[in-house]
């Protein structure tokens, strides 16, 4: 599995149009047959901060997944809502098992 956490940061007014661009885009990502996961975290101390996990079945599944419509519509949606630029982190996946937790991988 390749694992992306996308660190986001949104402005304190724009929580609630980044949360539904958000949710479309994970929801349309999770039927693409490289994406084995897709969550939209919310921080309880900081409800601005977002995680996204990202958790593709190959490094290619990324880039299949940035030429979506969904993918294009939610960085078209989001872009004036950030507080600052997005970050991202790249995991590789220890435990459990890749077949454990994501069938058809």
């Amino acid at each position: 599995m390749h694992i992306v956490l996308v660190h986001i940061h949104v402005r304190p007014d724009a929580i609630d149009p980044f949360l539904q661009a958000s949710l479309d885009n994970a929801r349309h990502s999770l039927q693409e047959p490289g994406v084995a996961r897709f969550d939209v975290l919310q921080s309880v101390e900081d409800p601005a901060r977002i995680t996204l996990v990202e958790v593709y079945r190959h490094p290619d599944d990324v880039a299949r997944h940035k030429e979506t419509e969904h993918y294009q519509r939610w960085t078209g949606a989001v872009g004036d809502l950030l507080a600052e630029p997005r970050t991202r982190s790249v995991y590789r996946n220890i435990f459990p098992d890749d077949p454990s937790w994501a069938p058809g991988a």
